[in-house]
């Protein structure tokens, strides 16, 4: 079995192949952030010299990524882990020339507007994102025709009332999983404001073997998940990751439009 999951790991992600597994496990606070940001990767272009903003990066694993990868500068910005923590990793690695680690809060963030080539968030966005107001706030900092993308978890289908929720989700609705949404809710979302024009919208291709490997790590450390939990009785398939990629628009985004969230 660990074969198999090695020879599809090579064939999904060829690029995190060549990461230490442990390295990447250790600075994950979640499912392998490599898988998803790969994954990502498919949709996007990354090229050497793009200023990149990593938003909700915490280990800074995906900002060192898009910088040892593709030679981008990567403003790698976590509001829970300390940046200290974040640079000693680039530093390690020699990309402190490129990488830079910031404690900012998401609604807080203290860039010039159009500064960005792309933004990127992986296994973030829904925790500061579904803000309707939060669209345009985040498209201020991209160049106009510059690129967004995020990966996360979404629902099949969207559940909209308590008696929906399926009893295997019931213990921890109310902390863990009202924020999810499906994927159509979140293309309606970003499609809103007219700021930004989706590229790509779909579950990602890797979508089965990312989720076996999150519940297969998560049994091997002995921690309790929820998450993981969840998965592994996942009826339906309701619990999904997907990817999302837009571009903005070349509207001005006014003053007005950023209200302080």
């Amino acid at each position: 079995m660990k074969e198999r999951n090695e020879h599809f790991h090579k064939v999904f992600f060829p690029l995190s192949a060549k990461y230490d597994p442990k390295w990447i496990r250790k600075n994950s606070l979640g499912e392998n952030v490599l898988y998803n940001l790969e994954s990502l990767c498919e949709v996007m272009d990354f090229k050497q010299g793009m200023r990149v903003l990593d938003l909700g990066c915490g280990k800074a694993v995906s900002a060192i990524f898009l910088a040892r990868e593709f030679g981008a500068e990567v403003w790698a910005v976590d509001q829970n882990i300390p940046p200290g923590e974040n640079y000693e990793r680039i530093r390690e690695l020699g990309l402190d020339k490129i990488v830079f680690p910031l404690k900012v809060n998401a609604k807080e963030m203290p860039f010039a507007k159009d500064f960005f080539d792309a933004i990127i968030i992986v296994d973030s966005y829904m925790y500061f994102g579904t803000d309707e107001r939060f669209t345009p706030y985040i498209s201020r900092f991209l160049k106009p025709g510059g690129t967004i993308g995020m990966v996360d978890i979404c629902f099949a289908k969207e559940i909209n009332y308590l008696a929906e929720v399926p009893d295997f989700m019931r213990p921890h609705y109310q902390d863990k999983w009202y924020f999810v949404h499906s994927l159509d809710w979140w293309v309606k979302l970003w499609n809103k404001t007219g700021h930004l024009k989706i590229i790509a919208s779909e579950l990602v291709p890797q979508n089965d073997f990312i989720k076996s490997e999150y519940i297969c790590d998560i049994k091997l450390s002995k921690k309790s998940d929820a998450i993981a939990e969840a998965l592994e009785n996942n009826g339906g398939n309701l619990i999904n990751i997907f990817r999302m990629t837009a571009q903005r628009s070349e509207k001005e985004i006014y003053q007005s439009e950023n209200p302080k969230l």
